[in-house]
């Protein structure tokens, strides 16, 4: 699977904020929205303060979905882990510019491991930070929360990042925005220059994840 080309807005629903016990469930029921893929939070305890999943967990629920599976790793030494991710059945993996010391060659590892790559940067972090890498990316991420848990408050100076990175990366590559996005967050980063919207508490925090989909979708036309 490969992620969608640049140009169409895409939902990536979040799965940190799932039911655990039952995510190949979670996962068919988006599927059944017509979202083209699913956002897989990792997380260490070390880079960020939680701990979530590793590959494992991505390697069986790649047995039971076909979406793109776009993993963002908010750990420590992303290239160390790397290949583990792709060979568990990660499509897309995005890695955080403060975390990596050479992100112009883990972007190149990536790419020959049949994986689109990514870039994002935390709230603190100045666009300029990305502006070498960014454009060899196929997606950079914008934060627009702290990265470690999910539920947080949107925050607005953040988002409006999105804008330079734009500039930055050209109309080719996906830009991405994760957090407190739901159906009145969402017009606002598209506005601004985003295509890809993760969203985690707005879709599975309510009953009728289908409706919260089409909730975002709707906001953003």
């Amino acid at each position: 699977m490969r992620l969608p080309k640049a140009g169409t807005i895409e939902i990536a629903p979040s799965i940190l904020s799932a039911d655990f016990a039952r995510l190949a469930d979670e996962i068919a029921v988006v599927a059944s929205a017509g979202v083209k893929m699913v956002h897989l939070d990792v997380m260490d305890g070390h880079f960020v303060p939680n701990i979530t999943i590793g590959p494992p967990v991505i390697a069986k629920l790649r047995k039971h979905s076909d979406l793109v599976f776009d993993s963002h790793l908010m750990i420590s030494e992303p290239g160390k882990y790397a290949e583990r991710f792709a060979e568990a059945g990660a499509d897309h993996i995005t890695f955080h510019i403060e975390a990596a010391d050479e992100p112009r060659e883990l972007i190149e590892t990536l790419h020959e491991l049949g994986c689109t790559a990514g870039i994002c940067l935390n709230p603190e972090t100045p666009v300029e930070a990305i502006e070498a890498v960014g454009p060899l990316c196929d997606m950079v991420l914008v934060m627009t929360v702290h990265p470690g848990f999910g539920a947080q408050k949107f925050l607005p100076e953040a988002a409006k990042k999105v804008i330079a990175v734009r500039e930055i990366v050209g109309p080719d590559v996906r830009v991405e925005v994760d957090g407190g996005i739901d159906a009145e967050t969402a017009p606002i980063v598209v506005a601004y220059g985003a295509d890809t919207l993760v969203a985690g508490n707005a879709i599975f925090a309510k009953t009728d994840r289908i409706a919260a989909i089409n909730a975002i979708r709707q906001g953003c036309r």
